[in-house]
């Protein structure tokens, strides 16, 4: 029975993370799709997503092609497709 608690608590705390890594991305897409092309910091600050969930964010995107990122100069560039 103990097992059987902890793995529905993993999952559904995999099941949140998931909805928030997708949360993220919706919130990204949202602000690109307002502003267009912009660096990786501007967004990071104008969006302040807690932690780390910019970049996996990001990552959930570029997986489903939306995206483009670059390097100009010292910055990153992100964009939609």
């Amino acid at each position: 029975m103990l097992k059987s608690l902890l793995r529905k608590s993993s999952n559904n705390q995999e099941e949140k993370m998931m909805e928030t890594i997708g949360q993220s991305a919706g919130q990204i897409w949202e602000y690109l799709n307002t502003n267009g092309e912009v660096s990786l910091s501007k967004m990071r600050k104008d969006l302040d997503l807690a932690g780390n969930f910019a970049e996996m964010g990001l990552g959930w995107l570029a997986r489903e092609d939306k995206i483009e990122m670059y390097r100009n100069g010292s910055h990153t560039k992100v964009r939609l497709k």
